[in-house]
């Protein structure tokens, strides 16, 4: 009995000694922590205590786009095709007007590494798995779908070189530009819509991209295809007569406000003729749309520098102080109006010159001066304004 029981430790003592170095050889090869995939403390064979797939639920990692590899050599089947030399970073830089990198690493459920698309998908055809498609599949669902839409070809000698029978192939290998070709962007967009009241909409993309603060193209291309920029059959760039570059869209969906209404109200229909017009508009005026003028200080500024990060701009308190509380004459440069101060005013209060600090108004020497005024007499000398 003794004999019997001694047995049964050393054999506990082997297993548990080997069951830890292949718990921390798993873990090592894949960098992972147990509780990643196990739900308890000692997972075996019999009992694993997988946790649910997190398919459902992915924690993707945010990764940096400079990190990523300019080309992957896509060569796990290559005992079927020649391999395929992927453009990697040109891809990644268009994802995040797509779905980002989720939208080919659709499964990683940890941060550490990106897991290679054979980690799940078996090279092997015939599996009694079927509910995920083999590695072939994979591939040509990820890359068919998109290069169909936009080059209506599907011919395999675009990304593979067969191999002929007994012999490889020799690759002549493709150079791909290290960077995305600069995208043309349009001065505007016109779209054709099917509002019998007001079929087109004028979309000043410029305007939207310079001026109201949209300057990063991800915040309204989100879910974009291929196609709406490499469809070979489709040529909707023209130059208009003074330079413009124009997009002409024929939009086929009505009332399809899914962008627009993130910063403008499209549900109240009073507002619908504010958009939808009978001929090209005009780009915004400032001065016809608030009755205020922009003057030569604030003309160049992006309209988020005095309405903020909100979704609607709203009217705004028009005296310069609303905006310019802090201004005094320590910390304001007097020469960027084109006036230099002399010694002896330019350590004058702002109010001394303008009065409740209106400085859109001509400046007052009265409260000083009984025989002196703006602009007989200057407080210093003009110069050049850059």
């Amino acid at each position: 009995m003794k004999k019997i029981i001694y047995l049964v430790w050393i054999l506990l003592f082997v297993s548990g000694i080997t069951f830890s170095q292949t718990k921390a050889s798993h873990a090592n090869k894949k960098g992972l922590a147990c509780n990643t995939c196990h739900m308890c403390e000692v997972p075996t064979t019999e009992k694993p205590c997988l946790v649910p797939c997190p398919r459902e639920k992915m924690t993707n990692a945010a990764f940096k786009l400079e990190d990523a590899p300019d080309e992957i050599t896509i060569d796990d089947l290559e005992n079927m095709y020649g391999p395929v030399q992927f453009p990697h970073k040109l891809h990644a830089e268009m994802a995040q007007m797509s779905g980002g990198c989720v939208t080919c690493h659709h499964y990683n459920t940890t941060s550490l590494e990106i897991l290679s698309c054979s980690d799940c998908h078996s090279e092997k055809r015939k599996r009694s798995d079927i509910s995920k498609p083999d590695l072939k599949g994979a591939y040509h669902q990820l890359c068919l779908s998109c290069h169909r839409e936009w080059s209506h070809k599907t011919e395999c000698v675009s990304c593979h070189t067969p191999k002929m029978k007994g012999k490889n192939v020799k690759l002549t290998k493709k150079v791909f530009p290290k960077e995305h070709p600069k995208v043309v962007k349009p001065d505007k967009i016109i779209f054709k819509t099917m509002n019998e009241d007001g079929p087109i909409v004028t979309f000043h993309h410029k305007s939207h991209n310079e001026l109201y603060g949209f300057n990063n193209c991800s915040t309204c291309h989100q879910n974009e295809t291929c196609v709406a920029c490499h469809d070979v059959q489709k040529k909707d760039i023209v130059t208009s007569s003074n330079g413009e570059k124009v997009k002409t869209i024929i939009q086929k969906k009505e009332n399809d406000h899914a962008l627009c209404k993130k910063c403008h109200d499209t549900e109240d229909v009073d507002n619908c003729s504010t958009c939808h017009k009978d001929k090209v508009a005009k780009p915004f005026n400032h001065k016809e749309a608030t009755g205020w003028a922009l003057n030569k200080f604030h003309k160049k500024l992006k309209c988020i520098a005095c309405h903020g990060l909100k979704k609607q701009f709203t009217k705004l308190d028009k005296s310069c102080n609303s905006c310019h509380s802090n201004w005094n004459q320590d910390n304001f440069n007097h020469s960027i109006t084109g006036l230099k101060l002399d010694d002896t005013h330019k350590d004058f209060y702002c109010v001394n010159c303008h009065p409740n600090r209106e400085f859109d108004k001509k400046p007052v020497c009265s409260e000083c001066h009984d025989d002196k005024s703006f602009p007989k007499q200057v407080p210093g000398k003009f110069v050049k304004l850059k």
